[in-house]
C-alpha cells in the first residue's frame, strides 16, 4: 500500500502525468488480510495457490503438529489417571460418611465415646478435602487439555471471508514464527481507488459523492462512491505562498468502486466527477 502511494506521489510531483481533460489522477489500492498462525512451527501443507478464489472457511495452510501432539497426549494420560483418583476419593468419602453416621448414632445411644466420634468426623473431613482436591486437579487437567487442543487447531488456517489468494509467503518445509504471514487474502470490500483532487474540486467531492472511473483495459461505465477525503493537502508549500502555489495543492481522496473486482491494485485510474 505504501509503495503504491509513494509511486503515485512521485508521478504527480514530477509533473510527468498529463491526465485527460477534467480527469484526476489515481490508482487502485487494496488492504490485504494476512493469514497467519498463532503458533510457530513448520509449514506442513498449503491448500491454495496464488490467484485462487476461496470461500469463507476454506482451508489455506496447516503447520506440523508434533510439538503440540506430545504434550497433548501427556495431558490426556494424566487426566485418565486423575479420573481414577477422583473415583477412589469419592469412594473413600462415601465410606467415611457412612462410618461417621453410624458412629454418631452409636454415640447418641451412649455406646461409643466422644473420641471415636471425633476421629470418624476427622476422617470424613479429610476424605471430603481429598475428594475436592482430586476434582480440582481433574478440572485443571481438562482445562490444560482444552488449551492444547485449541493450540492444535490454531495450527490450521482458514480464509475468514471469501476472496482471492494474492501472495504466498511461506512454503511447505519452511519455519514460521507465531503471527508471521503465510498468505495474503484480498477481499472485494478491501479494494478502493485513491486519487488526488486539486483544492478547487474538494467542495464537489464530499463523502458519498459519485465519481466515474476509467482505466486501461477496464470496462466502460465504472462508477464509485467517495468514502474518504484527507483533511490536509499532500504537497505543502511554504507557509507564505502565492495564488499560483495554492493551485498546486492536491488532496488525497478514496472512493469505493461499485464493482471492486474491476480495478486491480496499483492500476492507474482516471477519476471524474459523475455527470
Amino acid at each position: 500500500m505504501k509503495r503504491f502511494y509513494a509511486i503515485a506521489l512521485a508521478v504527480i510531483a514530477a509533473g510527468c502525468s498529463r491526465p485527460p481533460e477534467g480527469a484526476m489522477l489515481g490508482y487502485g489500492e487494496a488492504e490485504y488480510v494476512y493469514l497467519a498462525s498463532q503458533e510457530s512451527g513448520v509449514v506442513a501443507e498449503l491448500f491454495v495457490r496464488e490467484g485462487d478464489a476461496v470461500d469463507a472457511g476454506a482451508p489455506v495452510f496447516r503447520l506440523q503438529g508434533q510439538r503440540i501432539d506430545l504434550p497433548l497426549q501427556g495431558a490426556t494420560a494424566q487426566r485418565a489417571a486423575l479420573a481414577q483418583a477422583v473415583e477412589a476419593a469419592r469412594a473413600q468419602s462415601v465410606l467415611a460418611r457412612s462410618n461417621y453416621q453410624r458412629t454418631n448414632g452409636l454415640f447418641q445411644d451412649g455406646f461409643v465415646a466422644r473420641a471415636r466420634l471425633d476421629a470418624d468426623r476427622a476422617a470424613l473431613d479429610a476424605a471430603s478435602a481429598q475428594l475436592e482436591q482430586a476434582r480440582r486437579q481433574w478440572a485443571a487437567s481438562n482445562a490444560e487439555i482444552g488449551l492444547w487442543r485449541q493450540r492444535r487447531s490454531d495450527l490450521a488456517g482458514a480464509a475468514p471471508t471469501a476472496g482471492t489468494i494474492e501472495r504466498i509467503y511461506r512454503r511447505p518445509g519452511e519455519v514460521v514464527a507465531a503471527g508471521q504471514p503465510i498468505a495474503a487474502l484480498l477481499t472485494p470490500e478491501n479494494r478502493r481507488v485513491r486519487f488526488f483532487a486539486p483544492e478547487a474540486e474538494i467542495a464537489h467531492l464530499p463523502p458519498g459523492a459519485r465519481v466515474a472511473l476509467s482505466c486501461d483495459g477496464c470496462a466502460n461505465g465504472l462508477m464509485g462512491t467517495v468514502s474518504f477525503v484527507a483533511r490536509e493537502p499532500q504537497f505543502t508549500p511554504p507557509v507564505i505562498y502565492s495564488v499560483g502555489q495554492r493551485e498546486k495543492l492536491v488532496y488525497l481522496i478514496e472512493a469505493r468502486p461499485d464493482d471492486p473486482s474491476a480495478i486491480r491494485p496499483g492500476l492507474p485510474v482516471d477519476v471524474r466527477l459523475a455527470q
